[in-house]
């Protein structure tokens, strides 16, 4: 009988340590849920402002071609003329 006792001691001693790891592997798992939300969070920021400064830079790339500096004659005749074909193509598909 003694020896039954023993071994279910063993097996409480052996389940409640099981439990106690299982209960700090769950907060674990929340904590690390979290983190994981605020870094998509933080991502989703970056990305909006990465958009936002391309955005600006292209805006002032266009701005500074239009300006008309020496350099960039040459780009900025093109883009002119990129626009008006693209001005072209939309009058001729209202045409249609």
């Amino acid at each position: 009988m003694n020896d039954i006792t023993k071994v279910v001691d063993l097996v409480d001693a052996k389940l409640k340590a099981l439990l106690d790891k299982y209960q700090f592997l769950v907060q674990e798992n929340d904590i690390l849920y979290s983190k994981i939300a605020l870094l998509e969070q933080e991502l989703a920021k970056e990305k909006d402002s990465k958009e936002v400064l391309e955005v600006k830079y292209n805006t002032l790339r266009i701005a500074k071609t239009i300006e008309g500096s020496k350099e960039d004659k040459r780009e900025t005749k093109l883009k002119i003329n990129a626009l008006v074909r693209e001005i072209d193509s939309c009058i001729g598909l209202l045409n249609e």
